[in-house]
């Protein structure tokens, strides 16, 4: 028996990265204020924002016979049994969870717990979970307009 295994990355938004950089950069202006030793200040700036690549970079979820992973590249963030999500919904819920984006989908679950996630082929990614689980409920409008641009939320 072949197992089926379909991997989705993660959607990665502007708008997260402007917000991430505009907490590092004051930051390291204000070291370099401290201490004027701009080879030090630049290094840590710079492997900050490596770092943050790196993660926003490695984000996936793959979706394999019944479950479904959040994998941040090697490191395993998570996992669910696809027949335990009751209802998919869009959000755009700032708090912390695996996802590059602030377009997000909305997975509760039948015990009341839920994740955030942003895959970038929203659509296919929830006929995948569909196929493994019709009786997931989806409320996720695609909504067309002047602020989308490359289906990134501005």
């Amino acid at each position: 028996m072949k197992k089926s295994k379909k991997v989705f990355r993660s959607r990665i938004s502007v708008l997260l990265i402007g917000c991430i950089l505009a907490i590092f950069i004051p930051v390291s202006v204000s070291v370099w204020m401290i201490t004027p030793r701009i080879n030090e200040s630049i290094y840590i700036l710079g492997a900050s924002l490596l770092f943050v690549i790196f993660i926003f970079s490695g984000m996936r979820y793959i979706i394999s016979e019944n479950r479904l992973y959040a994998k941040i590249w090697m490191i395993p963030f998570g996992s669910v049994k696809i027949a335990d999500i009751a209802s998919v919904k869009r959000s755009y819920n700032p708090i912390s969870s695996p996802a590059a984006s602030l377009k997000r989908l909305h997975l509760c679950f039948a015990n009341r717990r839920f994740w955030l996630i942003s895959p970038v082929r929203e659509q296919e990614f929830i006929e995948e979970l569909k196929s493994v689980n019709p009786d997931i409920m989806v409320n996720v409008p695609e909504k067309k307009g002047l602020w989308r641009i490359w289906d990134w939320d501005i």
